[in-house]
């Protein structure tokens, strides 16, 4: 079935999903939602695919949930239909799986491989609390980054008082969360809410390079991984994730990708993973 409301595109091993609403700066709608999580699903079970870049057209990244629905709910409010939508996840139960990355929007850390948001232009609100769930955020310097959601009489949806400290400390939390205050790539950079600021005009450009290297240079089998461990460990004390690291690299010993970096390594060649 054909996407209304994103692109979904994959090349060099690397698949893109485009937030396509460029005329309302990407809004979030129910519909997009469905879109940006069969495409992920897609991406993860395409084996042509090592990385997921998810970005919005036009110039800006996501401007929140679409104001349309907003202005709807503040003046008729919410019927038990509405209720039952947000409340309902719609992401499938995966085994051996943390419930806390199966909800609606945490589900981007239980992908089995790298998600970058590459943050474009503005991101605010909703637009927002989704890159948080990615796994590295590159941004443009004309990213602009707001919550949003005090000066809307909101509070932190979807888990992003859990994830925003998590990734920028509880001070730094507080204060965006509070003051709804708009910040730069470069303040955000300084906060750690980004991974790295890059000019616009060269933006797409150095974020697939990245994405590229990952595709080509590391082990797929690796990446996911140390993906599941990080976020996992997160809920675990020390002793656990060291006594599921050594489980872990012990398996490692008798893998083909394992083989192919001893090999790539003393042979002096690019590697040719293969994620066995």
């Amino acid at each position: 079935m054909q996407n209304q409301e994103i692109l979904y595109t994959v090349a060099n091993r690397v698949a893109t999903i485009t937030l396509n609403r460029p005329d309302k700066l990407n809004a979030w709608t129910a519909v997009m939602e469905k879109e940006v999580r069969s495409a992920m699903e897609n991406a993860e079970r395409d084996e042509d695919v090592r990385v997921i870049v998810l970005t919005g057209a036009g110039r800006g990244f996501c401007a929140g949930a679409d104001m349309s629905l907003l202005s709807g709910v503040a003046e008729h409010g919410l019927d038990d239909r509405g209720h039952e939508q947000i409340l309902r996840d719609g992401v499938e139960r995966r085994e051996g799986m943390l419930p806390d990355f199966q909800k609606k929007y945490s589900y981007f850390p239980a992908i089995g491989k790298p998600v970058i948001a590459a943050i474009n232009g503005p991101v605010v609100g909703l637009g927002l609390a989704i890159t948080l769930y990615c796994d590295l955020r590159l941004a443009s310097d004309a990213a602009r980054f707001s919550t949003t959601f005090a000066r809307r009489g909101l509070i932190a949806e979807y888990g992003m008082a859990w994830m925003l400290p998590r990734i920028v400390g509880i001070s730094n939390a507080l204060d965006l969360l509070f003051s709804s205050r708009t910040i730069d790539a470069s303040e955000a950079l300084r906060m750690g809410l980004v991974n790295r600021v890059l000019p616009p005009e060269t933006f797409l450009e150095k974020t697939y390079e990245y994405a590229h290297e990952l595709a080509s240079m590391v082990s797929p089998r690796s990446l996911r991984i140390i993906k599941r461990q990080v976020y996992e460990a997160m809920f675990q004390p020390l002793s656990e994730a060291f006594d599921i690291s050594v489980r872990e690299m012990m398996a490692c010993f008798t893998t083909e990708d394992f083989k192919e970096g001893v090999a790539h390594f003393v042979q002096k060649r690019p590697p040719a993973f293969t994620g066995r």
